[in-house]
């Protein structure tokens, strides 16, 4: 348990921010699987806009690093093809 008062501070201020990033991270995770459903659902004009839409969510997100930056590339990057793959 903390002893100090800065210590005691630390506790209050990451569970303050814990609460915060929980609800961009989950923003962001909502952006995604929305670009997934309408790939799953085969419409490409539909998973092209709500690409469009995730991608500036989830950079902003690995800006802030609640999302590693490489993982937010690694799943544009995959949405992307699969994108380009639909017929």
């Amino acid at each position: 348990m903390a002893n100090s008062a800065q210590a005691k501070k630390r506790v209050r201020q990451a569970a303050k921010r814990r609460v915060h990033n929980m609800g961009i991270r989950t923003e962001a995770r909502t952006f995604i699987k929305n670009v997934v459903k309408a790939i799953e659902a085969g419409d490409k004009k539909q998973a092209q806009e709500m690409y469009n839409k995730m991608i500036p969510v989830v950079d902003r997100v690995a800006g802030k690093g609640i999302f590693h930056k490489n993982k937010i590339a690694r799943h544009k990057s995959r949405l992307n093809n699969k994108i380009k793959a639909m017929a």
